[in-house]
């Protein structure tokens, strides 16, 4: 079976963009819900917040953060695997 790069990197950071999109609303909704790991991401992030509008910027910071870094991982590995 072969790797295809792309499309893991896609659901990696389709996955990392929803989970970050809903945690943040579930927050911002509910209240202080995972207060603590958000402000560790609001550091990472530039621009966003614990916010409806940070929840859009989390959503693609999240997705370009993670499609890039699984791209690299999947990448390096399947150069490993040859």
């Amino acid at each position: 079976m072969k790797l295809e790069i792309k499309r893991v990197a896609i659901a990696g950071g389709i996955m990392w963009a929803l989970c970050l999109f809903v945690t943040t609303l579930v927050s911002v909704f509910v209240g202080g819900f995972a207060k603590a790991f958000l402000d560790g991401i609001a550091s990472i992030y530039p621009g966003y917040s614990i916010s409806i509008v940070g929840s859009f910027i989390g959503l693609i910071y999240g997705f370009l953060d993670v499609f890039i870094g699984v791209y690299i991982f999947a990448w390096i590995y399947k150069m490993v695997r040859k």
